[in-house]
């Protein structure tokens, strides 16, 4: 049963994998670029409503893993259209209908973003079944998530396919999957093929509910009823707060790092050519870092593993300001990526799995839901548009490349992002007090 949620969690961070970090390359060369932090935004938007409405669904009316796989054919099916539109524009071009092209892009995160808490829901739900603990049996199985979304990384960042032959490289070339609309094809198919597995998966049994239902109940907003929780609200209003970071380097740590390609001293160098397959250290520090999650969760609780988590951003954005692709300037980007680990698993997988012990059953799924909504929606959103706005007052596409306007453009926007991080982690350990059990 772990093999195949492990399975499972391989396939749902693929599909998110194969775009995630490297999609604003090709934005920039589609003609999109001043549009790269809408595009992540959008993904925050949806989340605000989408997570919660699919988590109603798997609460009160479909099972889990049945919503999930519906939700991956349409999340697919969208996405193969913006796939099918690049590839009419040709290797190189601009898209000519952005708006379509923007429509797709929008439907399909619409039905991936509730997906993560879909994917949580359905694992916790079989593993209690089968007398399992979520806290230790859980973060092994999401590793495979990060390593599916490696996976497609590495595959991205080297796959090139030109004059009708496949290949991989690590060299700069124009046609490899990173800066092309190849990736959403990549995205699109595993989406289908996960559709299919879902299917197999064992049932998720609804919690039945006796007697008279109120409205409230059946619309599942009664998992809202958490912020009456001093607790809980402010866990929340904090996990909104720390979702401000989550999409920053998403968005725009490959058209940062690829923009030293525009300096002669650093065009050369193998991270400047090779940005998407450098920032996967990321995710391999976060599949390490999730095998740590329950020895510091039973051993520190959740608002120490919290702490670590916004303090690691700290660290996260302070590293790209300071370093750069040669040796040594690279090893501070190598330094950025492995606390990200810390900074996104800390905070995400074991958000998660706190949101999960802290409410009953019958609102699990919406708890989830909420809790994807606050951090993915209202507080990515927020950041995502906050950092576009700052980066593009520092920065300006020029030549295929985002480029700062001024000198140290770039290391003032990486540091007025550390000191965000820096202000909510002091604001966290000084108002959040959890229930020691």
């Amino acid at each position: 049963m772990k093999a195949r949620l492990s399975l499972m969690n391989f396939l749902e961070f693929a599909v998110w994998g194969a775009y995630l970090t490297c999609m604003g390359n090709y934005l920039g060369i589609a003609g999109l670029g001043d549009k790269i932090s809408w595009f992540y935004a959008i993904q925050g938007i949806v989340s605000i409503f989408m997570p919660t409405l699919m988590g109603i669904v798997a609460d009160k009316y479909m099972q889990p893993q049945r919503v999930l796989g519906l939700c991956h054919l349409l999340a697919g099916g969208f996405m193969l259209g913006c796939w099918w539109m690049g590839l009419q524009a040709g290797f190189g071009q601009e898209i000519q209908d952005k708006s379509l092209f923007i429509a797709l892009y929008t439907a399909s995160v619409a039905f991936f973003m509730p997906t993560i808490a879909l994917a949580n829901t359905t694992a916790f739900t079989i593993l209690k079944a089968n007398g399992m603990d979520t806290v230790k049996d859980f973060p092994p199985i999401r590793v495979l998530g990060t390593v599916g979304f490696i996976a497609t990384m590495w595959f991205v960042n080297c796959a090139v396919w030109e004059d009708g032959a496949f290949s991989f490289t690590l060299a700069e070339n124009a046609h490899k999957f990173q800066y092309t609309y190849m990736q959403f094809f990549v995205s699109g198919l595993l989406s289908l093929i996960l559709f299919a597995y879902c299917f197999t998966l064992p049932e998720c049994k609804l919690e039945k509910k006796e007697g008279n239902v109120s409205l409230v109940e059946t619309l599942g907003l009664n998992a809202f009823k958490l912020f009456k929780r001093r607790q809980m609200a402010l866990f929340f209003i904090f996990s909104a707060l720390l979702g401000m970071c989550l999409q920053v380097t998403n968005g725009f740590a490959g058209p940062f790092i690829t923009s030293f390609k525009g300096d002669p001293a650093f065009a050369d160098t193998f991270a400047a050519n090779n940005a998407t397959l450098l920032t996967s250290i990321s995710q391999i520090s976060e599949a390490l870092c999730i095998l740590m999650i329950p020895f510091f969760l039973k051993r520190y609780g959740i608002k120490v593993v919290m702490l670590m988590s916004m303090f690691a951003w700290v660290f996260r954005f302070g590293f790209f300001g300071v370093g750069n692709p040669a040796m040594p300037g690279v090893l501070l980007f190598i330094l950025s990526c492995i606390v990200y680990g810390v900074a996104f698993d800390f905070f995400n997988v074991s958000g998660g799995i706190f949101v999960d012990q802290e409410c009953e059953p019958s609102i699990k799924a919406s708890a989830q839901g909420l809790f994807m909504m606050m951090t993915n929606g209202v507080g990515a959103t927020v950041g995502t548009l906050a950092a576009g706005e700052i980066i593009n007052s520092f920065c300006e596409w020029k030549d295929g490349y985002l480029l700062s306007i001024e000198a140290n453009g770039w290391q003032t926007c990486w540091f007025i992002f550390a000191a965000f991080a820096l202000v909510v982690g002091i604001a966290f350990a000084l108002l959040f007090h959890p229930e020691k059990k």
